[in-house]
């Protein structure tokens, strides 16, 4: 007789955690503090991010630094990651590849403001960034059919109409982000091959080709295109430090008894990779979800939900700094003072910062997914 029935002690996966909602809403556990700890952002006093919700359907929920709910607004398939529009009080989310859509919403209320799909024959894949004045909107795309990476350009002011389109001569495209110098996307080109008829089969494990892609935001020109050592470390996501030191994290697509490098950063023109002892490696599990470069000193963190791992770096020297096993940990936020916020799928929220002390502060009811604006 089969049964659906998780057994004790098994690993339980994002995407039946996302299944399994939130029954009976949202209400918080804070340990150690009264507050959770504030963002360096402009809406440092709220959480935003992607959630599954009741009977298999999915949300954005927001919360305060209370970890009491302040809205929740449904949307109509599982989204990825955000982003905030400055000077403003919207947030946008994506959903996952393949996403035909994405979303706007007013931070202080949660209504949907806007919900904008994906072009003929294109999908978005879960990331976008905003102009340093917020008006021009750029998101990672492909045209599925031939497998071509796209940037696609929206003008906020215009009710997000499709302004224009930058070719990335490449596949997969996946995490961009703005460089500190305001003119520069820094995109993760994953190199492998999708399509939406045949769910997340990877379809060119063999030639795939990734690569970290330097663009200009206006012209759409590529400046500068750098490869991993190997071509099956998928170059997904990125991140960029206030004093302009380019990250990328790959996900692994070569054997499982191999551990290369996960995260490198560019220096010289060259990706210089960075890898840490045989036993971190082995607990990153060959995925890294995200990167962050704290914009206040030289340290990064980055989080694996395969591997429940989560680590801290000094970003100059690659010395490893603090090791946490964090159950489904995915989502990296800065926080104010130095430290990082690590959210996992499982609701917790867990502090960890160059002490190597980490602090669970939060266990929410709620399956953040991958990434936490």
């Amino acid at each position: 007789m089969s049964s659906n029935r998780q057994p004790v002690g098994a690993p339980i996966n994002r995407r039946q955690l996302l299944k399994a909602g939130m029954a009976g809403g949202l209400a918080a556990t804070l340990t150690g503090c009264s507050l959770l700890p504030r963002k360096v952002d402009h809406a440092a006093d709220q959480y935003v991010g992607a959630v599954g919700l009741p009977g298999g359907k999915f949300g954005i929920s927001a919360v305060n630094r209370k970890g009491h709910p302040v809205w929740e607004s449904p949307v109509d398939t599982r989204c990825h990651s955000g982003c905030a529009r400055p000077g403003g009080s919207q947030v946008l989310f994506f959903e996952r590849r393949p996403g035909w859509a994405f979303y706007g919403f007013d931070t202080r209320s949660g209504d949907r403001t806007h919900r904008v799909r994906a072009g003929s024959g294109e999908h978005f894949v879960g990331h976008g960034v905003f102009s340093p004045d917020g008006r021009w909107l750029y998101v990672t795309a492909s045209r599925y059919e031939q497998g071509q990476g796209i940037i696609a350009v929206y003008d906020a002011e215009q009710d997000y109409q499709r302004v224009d389109t930058f070719e990335l001569q490449g596949i997969g495209p996946h995490e961009l982000t703005l460089h500190p110098d305001g003119e520069t996307l820094v995109i993760g080109l994953g190199g492998i091959l999708t399509h939406p008829d045949y769910d997340r089969l990877k379809l060119n494990i063999d030639t795939m080709a990734p690569a970290l892609i330097l663009m200009n935001r206006h012209s759409g020109r590529i400046i500068g295109r750098f490869n991993p050592a190997h071509h099956h470390q998928s170059a997904r996501h990125v991140s960029t430090g206030s004093n302009g030191r380019v990250y990328v994290a790959y996900q692994y697509q070569g054997p499982l008894h191999e551990s290369p490098a996960l995260i490198a950063r560019l220096k010289s023109g060259q990706l210089q990779e960075v890898r840490f002892d045989e036993d971190t490696q082995a607990a990153l599990a060959n995925y890294i979800a995200s990167v962050v470069a704290h914009p206040e000193n030289d340290l990064v963190a980055a989080a694996s939900p395969v591997g429940g791992t989560a680590v801290v770096f000094n970003g100059i020297t690659g010395e490893l700094l603090a090791r946490a096993s964090i159950p489904d940990c995915a989502g990296v936020q800065a926080l104010a003072g130095g430290d990082f916020l690590i959210s996992s799928g499982r609701g917790k929220l867990v502090r960890l910062g160059q002490d190597n002390q980490p602090r669970q502060i939060a266990d929410l009811p709620v399956q953040w997914d991958h990434h936490l604006v």
